[in-house]
């Protein structure tokens, strides 16, 4: 029987500056003129989710309600429908930010989709309240395309902060 060797990385701690940087990059490529395709995934929502389990002090629910704000202008929706959004969403990672990290990749896939859903399913309750009309369940498509990149995500956005398992002494870290 063999064993599977699993590499840990020791972290070192999230810049402010990256964390921010990343923040507004998800926020462009929310912004981007995709049209109306039902499988482009909330970007912002990702990063938000990603940040809020990884550094739930430095990014919480009022950056969250600050980016919904923008995006509800953006997109001329309701004012305080994406705000309520990501809220929601942020809250949900907020109180998941302990075990999510401790499951494997799918495991955390399977944490972050029922956020997704249940935030967009609130954000179409909200917009049945005002008259909406359903906009059919390929609405959902773009939580279940969120949660698909995350593996994606967390490799991209934790790599600033790993340590070298190996310490080599021509590296500072």
């Amino acid at each position: 029987m063999t064993q599977v060797q699993r590499t840990e990385y020791l972290l070192l701690p999230a810049n402010r500056a990256f964390i921010a940087f990343t923040l507004a990059l998800g926020f462009a490529l929310n912004v981007l003129p995709w049209g109306r395709l039902a499988w482009v995934p909330d970007f912002l929502a990702l990063v938000l989710v990603f940040w809020n389990v990884h550094q739930p002090r430095k990014v919480g629910i009022g950056i969250a309600f600050l980016f919904g704000l923008l995006m509800d202008i953006h997109e001329a929706a309701l004012l305080g429908e994406h705000a309520l959004f990501y809220s929601l969403l942020s809250y949900g990672a907020i109180s998941l930010h302990r075990r999510v990290p401790w499951f494997g990749a799918l495991g955390r896939m399977l944490h972050v989709l029922p956020l997704l859903l249940g935030a967009q399913c609130a954000a179409l309750l909200v917009r049945a309240a005002v008259g909406s009309g359903f906009p059919g369940w390929s609405f959902l498509m773009a939580s279940v395309s969120t949660a698909l990149l995350w593996p994606l995500a967390e490799a991209l956005l934790l790599a600033p902060q790993r340590r070298a398992v190996e310490r080599d002494e021509n590296r500072p870290l």
